[in-house]
């Protein structure tokens, strides 16, 4: 389900970035191929881990949600960004530090952005895990 590279960088790039559209996932730092892209994108929603509803604006268009199922992910996640911190260099060391200080603020201002981005999607306030 996420054994491959791009899953967890399109799962990463939502819950860190707030990234919500396949234009957003493309201008990821990895670069990711358009039918790669397009392939995990199914597949996560296939697998329950986000969900793509069409954009009020642009109906052509789709935006892209973690699902409470994907957010849930949120301290595996978390876990694997600090491990990486200990033993690989990384860009992002504020990031790191944000995490360190308080892992569990940290966790609880995914959740939030991940409920506001649910209401602002839905129209009405979706119900917060945790």
């Amino acid at each position: 389900m996420l054994g491959d590279r791009w899953s967890l960088l399109i799962i990463r790039d939502m819950m860190l970035l707030g990234s919500r559209t396949f234009k957003e996932f493309l201008g990821s730092y990895e670069g990711i191929a358009t039918n790669i892209l397009a392939n995990r994108l199914r597949k996560l929603e296939a697998y329950g881990i986000i969900r793509a509803e069409r954009d009020p604006s642009d109906g052509r268009k789709l935006i892209y949600q973690l699902t409470p199922k994907g957010i849930d992910l949120a301290p595996v996640l978390t876990e694997m960004v600090l491990w990486a911190g200990r033993y690989e260099k990384t860009e992002n060391r504020a990031l790191l530090r944000l995490m360190q200080k308080d892992k569990r603020l940290f966790l609880e201002g995914i959740r939030q952005r991940w409920a506001q981005n649910k209401t602002h999607a839905t129209g009405h306030r979706g119900r917060s895990r945790g």
